[in-house]
Parts: structure tokens; C-alpha cells; sequence
């Protein structure tokens, strides 16, 4: 049977047998609560549908995964406390599907000490690709790649005037280093170029700014409620800018906390089209999600599914005693690796994974159209 119990103040999922404890720990902490909690349901969701699924015939090794989960509510100092908590009392095999550029930079200090590797960090930022982390094994694409994109396809629609906001933090100066890039490749200057506090935005004065320098577009480099605040902001000033932002806010619940602004904001992706059966990746997704009972899969739900599949792998090739060393030179092997469509490598030299990035745009009916 699943269930979530209570372990210590964690949250642990996974297949319980009688008394016995899972022999493979797997730990996570994100923010679970606060402005980025409805994706992060959504991602973990996507990871239990293949971690259930392996669970299910037996493990890996004949061992079941455990998932010991931890809220911070998308606090960095908490998410390196937790990462501490988990690694050193918990004693996790492997950390996984971390979220946020600061959180996430914040529980290196602890891999690194401990040689634990990470799996699945569920941020682009650049700063865990280049120079290469050890114990960082990212599977999608980064921000800069998504910004650049978004900015590209603007300009060729014509779109001259166009506005960026991003939060004064590592991710915000990671996506507009990207934005950036596909403006000059443009040829074009951002009508207003500003940054926001991340804990406490306070977003009236910049609306106003974006509305008089008649913006046609505004790229949000945010999170969640903070984009959604900002992008209401926008319209309470007169502005009639579109809103673009990043794939970390691609979830439903970014969709429904948008309310009646949704239609026609558009969402960079790191994933193929989450109703694309041409990708096997996709088809899993959908068949064990349906099995499950659960809604339709989403992009957020996917970025889990597809780091749970790469996580999984590691343990496999880690073999019947998977220990922290073992998982991650396992996972440092795995070269040419199907997902489902999708080709992923690492080497000693290159932890990227995944350079596949996309845009949608949301449709009246509330979906992510490409």
C-alpha cells in the first residue's frame, strides 16, 4: 500500500513493508507550501507515478525506493537545513528534485561534503551546469536557453517593445543573461529592464513604468503567485502587455492561479507536448497517470516523471548495495540513455542532460497549447 507518514517532521512516501524500512532513501526538499507549491505538488506527483510503477515489480535490486520529502516552503536557508537534515540524519542514498536556484546552490555545500549525488534539480540556472558540479546531475534545460528562445520567437513576430522583470536573486540574473542574449541577437533594447524583490516584490511602481514605456510584452522571471501578482499588477496599470515566463511555472496550478489573465500567456517548456503520443516518454506518463486515477498529465508533472526515470536508472547501474559513491559514478556512466524520445548523457565533464526547450502559449479552455 502507499502512504505518506510522518518520519521524524519528514514526510516519507513510499511502499511500506510491515516494519522494515526501504533499503534505497531517496531525499527531497521544496516548497511544498508557499508561492511555488501547487508546481512542486505537481512535479513530485509525476516522479511517484514511476517510482510507485518500479515499486510496484519489485524495486530496483529487489529493493523499494523510499522517498523521504521535506517542505521548505521555497526558503533557501531551510532548504539547506533540510538537505542537511536529510543527508546526515536521515542518511539518504541520493537527493532528488530539489526546486529553486538558490535553494538548491544552498544544499551543494552538504553533497559536496558528503558525496551525495543530486538528481533532477528542478531549476535551468546555469550555475549548476557551468562550471560543472560533481554531485549535480541536471536532466532538463536551462534557463538562458528557455529566456533566449522566448525572446527569438517574439522579435520574429514583430514584437519590438519588450519588457523584463526578474527577481534579484541567482535564477532571476540567470534567466535575463538569457533574455538578454535573444534581444541582442534581435537587435533590440528592453523598454524597461528592472528586478524585484523575490520574498517581497512590490511590483505597482513597475506596472506603471511597463504601462507608460507601452510595452507589447513582458517576460516575468519569477515564481508562481509572484509572477501571477505581478502580471495582475500589469493590468490593474493599463498595461495590455503579453506575459511570457519560464517553464519553472508550466504547472495547471499556474494556469488556475492566473484565473481569468491565462488565456494566451506563454510558457516556455523543457519537455515535449504533454499530450504528444508521438514520444514514448510522453505515452508512459499518460498510460501509468491514467491507471493511477489521477487529472490530465502536465508539463510540471513530466519534469518529474522524466527525473524519476533518470534517478532510477543511477540505482540500477549502482547495483544490489547502492552506497552514495556507487550512485554516483553510476550515474556518471549513463551515456546514450532513452528516455522516451529523448537522448541523455553525462560524463565526468558534462551534467546537463537535456537541451530540449519549447513554447506554449495557454488556450481559453486553460491548457498549454504548442
Amino acid at each position: 500500500m502507499q502512504t505518506w507518514q510522518k518520519w521524524g517532521g519528514a514526510l516519507v512516501f513510499g511502499t511500506m513493508l510491515g516494519t522494515a524500512q526501504a533499503q534505497i532513501l531517496v531525499g527531497q526538499t521544496a516548497g511544498f507550501s508557499g508561492v511555488v507549491g501547487a508546481g512542486v505538488q505537481e512535479t513530485a506527483a509525476g516522479a511517484r507515478l514511476y517510482i510507485d510503477a518500479v515499486n510496484a515489480k519489485g524495486g530496483v535490486h529487489g529493493q523499494k525506493i523510499e522517498l523521504i520529502t521535506m517542505d521548505d516552503k521555497f526558503d533557501p536557508k531551510t532548504a539547506g537545513e533540510n538537505a542537511r537534515v536529510l543527508i546526515e540524519d536521515k542518511k539518504v542514498d541520493v537527493m532528488f528534485l530539489t526546486r529553486g536556484t538558490p535553494h538548491t546552490e544552498a544544499i551543494i555545500p552538504h553533497l559536496d561534503r558528503h558525496g551525495v549525488a543530486l538528481v533532477g534539480p528542478s531549476t535551468g540556472a546555469m550555475v549548476l551546469h557551468q562550471p560543472v558540479r560533481k554531485n549535480v546531475f541536471n536532466v532538463r534545460a536551462t534557463y538562458q536557453r528557455e529566456a533566449e528562445k522566448a525572446m527569438t520567437h517574439l522579435a520574429t513576430l514583430g514584437t519590438e517593445r519588450i519588457a523584463v522583470l526578474y527577481a534579484d536573486d541567482s535564477f532571476g540574473a540567470d534567466g535575463v543573461a538569457g533574455a538578454q542574449k535573444g534581444l541582442a541577437h534581435a537587435k533590440l533594447q528592453p523598454v524597461v529592464l528592472e528586478k524585484f524583490n523575490r520574498s517581497q516584490p512590490d511590483f505597482a511602481p513597475l506596472a506603471t513604468k511597463i504601462a507608460q514605456a507601452q510595452a507589447q510584452a513582458v517576460m516575468i522571471i519569477g515564481s508562481g503567485t509572484t509572477v501571477v501578482d505581478g502580471y495582475a499588477a500589469l493590468r490593474k496599470a493599463g498595461s495590455t502587455a503579453q506575459l511570457v515566463t519560464l517553464s519553472n511555472n508550466a504547472s495547471t496550478g499556474f494556469i488556475k492561479s492566473l484565473g481569468e489573465h491565462a488565456r494566451g500567456v506563454i510558457v516556455s517548456q523543457v519537455y515535449p507536448n504533454e499530450r504528444s503520443l508521438a514520444y514514448p516518454l510522453v505515452r508512459e506518463a499518460i498510460e501509468l497517470n491514467k491507471a493511477s486515477g489521477q487529472g490530465e498529465v502536465s508539463p510540471a508533472m513530466l519534469e518529474g516523471f522524466a527525473a524519476a526515470k533518470v534517478l532510477v536508472e543511477g540505482l540500477r547501474r549502482a547495483g544490489a548495495k547502492p552506497t552514495r559513491d556507487k550512485i554516483r559514478t553510476a550515474l556518471e556512466s549513463i551515456q546514450h540513455f532513452d528516455l522516451g524520445g529523448l537522448q541523455l548523457s553525462y560524463d565526468a565533464g558534462e551534467h546537463t542532460g537535456l537541451d530540449f526547450a519549447d513554447l506554449s502559449i495557454i488556450s481559453a479552455d486553460g491548457k498549454f497549447r504548442r
